[in-house]
């Protein structure tokens, strides 16, 4: 199981596979994978809309599972998300036909008339292992990070057709350009962008350094010193203020940790327009503009400041409230597969920023250019807020080169999460609202598990440097 192996206890699915017939009426067929309701022939074959959507993400986005027990898993509509490894097994044994889907990862299959295929064991396994997608893997990925038990949720193509950071970086037809494509950085500069991914074009302007050579320590410009010290005064580092304390036995409640989440969200918002007041440009810019702004990062901001600064609270004081919350057998049948989608790529999200251990300094930075989005509609002096953009964004890679000279790729790696947390805000929006305390819980439940330590020493997210 990748990702969502460590999501509950308690199992989530119980119900048996059962096969469709001839003379079964189509509103009563079964899936062929899980035995859900089927809703038609998808990808050659029976099945539920879970199971087609699985499918189609599994072998867009290029996806390699692990199963923790013996490869045989059961396979039902209760039990179905325990093990993608296992899932994704039956759907090429059951016949779906991966060349079925729309390369473009658009809705709807690429050809009606294909049907179910028999493929070899070799073949099942080649998919399985990954050696199928290897001759279009990139050689920086940014899932490469030692997290082999876990599948990358962005290493391909995501829902929307909205394409991952490893995806924008990956092409077999191009050469590598100090980690990332000549032939891209060509197709950033003359195509147009989604917004979720504006920022990107500044990465293919990084100055290549030669592999052979190794990254030489130099001074930080004058210029940027005094920028990054501003932008750090700026942030309310104190622990947050609200109660995430509960007695030994106490059984948290939906409504109880809903109202928490909420109590915490209040705080964090709070903290995001004092920290507007406090921004060295903040007479740059009209309020209109900063109200445009705010309404539109708001979530981004918060989510960013929970992955680092505040991570040690979230991550700890929060995860052990909501392991005292045990939900219901509703509310875990009932948890959508986009919230199982946002669960899984805020773990994976998590685990990059624990391992590149984000400085104060670096978090600022990127608060500040995530912030400074020119491309909302509704902005009146956009001209600025780009000015100001590509101000931030060469401060930041000016102090993550100075002091991190040895990590030639830190500040590329870096700036790759700004997308990933704006695609990720956007995607939490279709979760249901009651579906949030249990979409904490796996979490915060799994990400506690990487972690040693919560309550002693810094963050285990930021650290603290002194520039010079």
């Amino acid at each position: 199981c990748v990702g969502r192996k460590r999501f509950l206890n308690a199992p989530l699915f119980l119900f048996c596979v059962s096969s469709p017939s001839a003379d079964v009426p189509a509103d009563q067929r079964t899936c062929l994978i899980c035995g859900d309701r089927a809703t038609g022939l998808h990808y050659g074959i029976i099945s539920c809309e879970g199971c087609k959507g699985f499918f189609k993400r599994s072998i867009c986005n290029k996806r390699v599972y692990r199963c923790s027990r013996d490869k045989n898993c059961e396979m039902s509509r209760k039990q179905r998300n325990r093990c993608q490894y296992c899932r994704l097994l039956k759907c090429l044994q059951m016949g779906m036909n991966r060349k079925a889907i729309r390369e473009d990862g658009m809705p709807g299959g690429r050809n009606k008339s294909i049907g179910p295929v028999q493929i070899t064991e070799e073949e099942i396994e080649r998919i399985m292992s990954g050696q199928e997608f290897k001759e279009d893997a990139p050689e920086h990925t940014w899932g490469n990070n030692g997290d082999g038990y876990h599948s990358s949720p962005s290493n391909g193509v995501s829902e929307g057709n909205q394409p991952s950071p490893a995806s924008t970086l990956s092409s077999n037809r191009s050469v590598e350009w100090n980690g990332y494509t000549a032939a891209l950085r060509d197709q950033y500069i003359n195509t147009s962008m989604s917004t979720h991914y504006q920022l990107l074009p500044h990465l293919f302007t990084y100055p290549a350094q030669s592999g052979l050579l190794a990254p030489q320590p130099r001074s930080i410009y004058p210029q940027s010193h005094p920028l990054v010290l501003q932008l750090v005064a700026a942030e309310d580092l104190a622990p947050l203020a609200t109660p995430m304390l509960i007695e030994d036995g106490y059984k948290v409640t939906q409504v109880e940790l809903f109202a928490l989440l909420c109590r915490l969200a209040d705080e964090l918002l709070f903290r995001q327009i004092s920290w507007i007041k406090k921004l060295p440009f903040f007479c740059e810019l009209s309020i209109e503009d900063y109200t445009c702004l705010l309404s539109s990062t708001w979530q981004e901001l918060i989510l960013l400041s929970c992955l680092t600064i505040y991570s040690a609270q979230i991550f700890g004081d929060l995860a052990n409230v909501t392991a005292k919350y045990t939900p219901s057998d509703d509310e875990l049948q009932g948890f959508s597969e986009d919230g199982m989608e946002v669960m899984e790529r805020l773990i994976y999200l998590f685990r990059k920023f624990h391992t590149l251990k984000i400085s104060n300094e670096e978090y600022a930075c990127m608060k500040a250019i995530n912030f400074l989005n020119q491309d909302i509609r509704g902005l009146s002096n956009i001209s600025q807020l780009e000015q100001l953009n590509k101000r931030y964004w060469y401060v930041c890679q000016d102090y993550t080169e100075y002091k991190y000279p040895h990590q030639p790729k830190r500040f590329p790696e870096i700036m790759m999460c700004l997308p990933e947390i704006r695609c990720i805000a956007g995607k939490l929006v279709n979760v249901p609202l009651e579906q949030l305390p249990l979409l904490f819980k796996a979490v915060l439940h799994s990400c506690k598990s990487s972690l040693t330590s919560y309550r002693t020493g810094p963050s285990p997210c930021v650290t603290t440097s002194s520039g010079n």
